[in-house]
């Protein structure tokens, strides 16, 4: 059997992983300590995506399954990539500065 071997950011994240099987798994956090990568010894990969309040806003997995989410009062709302584009949109679409352009001639 192999050593256990536990590796951690600046943070105290954990970022490295390896039990005594020789099984190893990788992490990566964003600026808020999320986690944004995940990558096991094994070949399985997840990547995650958050909105400004830390929210999982999309999860894709290498098996090829994702998942687009949206929060109302606080709970977790499954949607369809298309919705999920559809609210970006319109949050840009909202935003004062996009309104200004809208003003201008070009």
């Amino acid at each position: 059997m192999d050593e256990e071997i536990k590796e951690f950011d600046e943070r105290g994240n954990g970022i490295h992983y390896k039990n005594s099987y020789g099984e190893e798994y990788w992490y990566k956090y964003d600026e808020n300590n999320n986690l944004i990568h995940y990558k096991n010894s094994y070949g399985y990969e997840y990547w995650y995506n958050y909105d400004e309040n830390n929210n999982i806003i999309h999860c894709k997995y290498s098996e090829g399954d994702e998942h687009w989410y949206k929060y109302e009062n606080n709970n977790k709302i499954e949607i369809t990539k298309k919705e999920f584009y559809k609210l970006k949109e319109q949050e840009f679409l909202n935003r004062e500065y996009c309104s200004r352009f809208e003003l201008m001639d070009i």
